[in-house]
């Protein structure tokens, strides 16, 4: 399976004062921190799924993919800034220095968190749930180890956040 590496988040959150939404995923992929953003995984649907419920056109760039959420209200960051992990496997993470969300809950007007995938709604209810004085509503993950939830499947679960935009 590999061996546990000690990984610290290298790249920061996507939000504006303007951000009505916080999205957050557990840590990024091997391939997230190799482009040094959010859902880099080629089979990862986050981007599809935020392109279709926003009626845009799918992000390519970085700059494409910041300008899509800001436009949009949705800020975006992990719920880990430090752990050992194998490799992407969430099942994997260890040794958790959870992330400071209240950069962002300080500088925006959050209506609501959002948690893509089980894990990182666990790990935000174990870590930061207290701290933020926040719910989190968990939704089914993007990635392609949910190979279970089709795009469509995952559109119908994650509109609910249009509510809040």
């Amino acid at each position: 399976m590999g061996e546990y590496e000690k990984v610290k988040h290298e790249f920061a959150p996507v939000y504006d004062a303007d951000s009505r939404i916080l999205i957050l995923g557990s840590f990024p992929s091997v391939k997230s921190r190799e482009q040094q953003f959010f859902y880099g995984h080629p089979q990862n649907r986050f981007w599809k799924v935020i392109a279709g419920l926003t009626g845009h056109p799918l992000p390519v760039t970085i700059e494409e993919k910041k300008a899509l959420l800001l436009k949009n209200r949705i800020a975006i960051w992990d719920v880990i800034a430090e752990c050992e992990i194998i490799g992407s496997s969430d099942s994997s993470i260890r040794s958790v220095v959870p992330a400071d969300l209240q950069q962002i809950l300080e500088r925006a007007q959050i209506r609501q968190i959002y948690a893509n995938g089980a894990t990182a709604k666990k790990l935000f209810e174990k870590f930061q749930k207290k701290s933020c004085g926040r719910s989190i509503i968990g939704l089914p993950s993007t990635s392609p180890a949910n190979a279970s939830f089709s795009l469509e499947r995952l559109l119908e679960a994650w509109s609910c956040i249009l509510e809040e935009l």
